[in-house]
């Protein structure tokens, strides 16, 4: 079965954006963009809410048509393009650029989802992350920690009262100090969602 992996860029004291969205403190150079760039290629698809998909679409669609952006961030456009994209959101009527747009987070339809041949999902977006997670959808975090204070922003993750036990399933440092942690569930997903459901 595929799984759903929450990836995210977060500054050290622990958030994702700072105040109107930004996100210039970021330390993306080219290693770590290509790094990007080789992950993400092999998932079967995105899972975004509707902000951050209109962020992406906004850029990537023809980013490789502007020399300026040669290397690394031309060679991310057909990636995205091309990628299998399902947005959640009650307001978007449709979407472009291989995208399905979905209305609510339903747990039976994302085991569904699960099921289906191809890579691993791959989610994005503090929001619906939370959502994914009260249902306990997400089988692996993978958080790039940003050498950096920022001071206030939007949390990577939501208050909540649950317990979520995780195990360190590897780490990577980049030449920009940015530090790749990759967890996974302690438990093996097929405990939590056996298949046939």
């Amino acid at each position: 079965m595929r799984k759903i992996i929450y990836s995210m860029s977060i500054s050290l004291d622990g958030f994702i954006e700072g105040p109107d969205r930004d996100i210039s403190w970021h330390r993306v150079d080219d290693e770590l963009h290509r790094y990007f760039n080789e992950r993400i290629s092999r998932l079967g698809g995105f899972l975004h809410g509707r902000v951050v998909h209109e962020l992406m679409a906004d850029f990537w669609p023809t980013a490789d048509q502007d020399p300026a952006n040669a290397g690394p961030t031309a060679e991310f456009a057909p990636i995205w393009r091309n990628m299998p994209k399902y947005v959640y959101s009650t307001t978007l009527e449709r979407a472009d650029w291989n995208t399905t747009v979905v209305r609510d987070v339903v747990a039976d339809e994302v085991r569904a989802l699960l099921e289906q041949p191809g890579g691993d999902l791959g989610l994005g977006g503090a929001g619906l992350a939370a959502s994914f997670a009260a249902l306990d959808l997400i089988d692996e975090y993978w958080v790039y920690v940003h050498p950096v204070l920022i001071g206030r922003g939007k949390p990577m993750f939501p208050s909540t009262d649950t317990l979520t036990a995780l195990r360190l399933a590897g780490t990577r440092t980049f030449g920009s100090g940015v530090v790749e942690l990759r967890y996974e569930r302690a438990e093996k997903p097929s405990s939590r969602r056996p298949s046939g459901e």
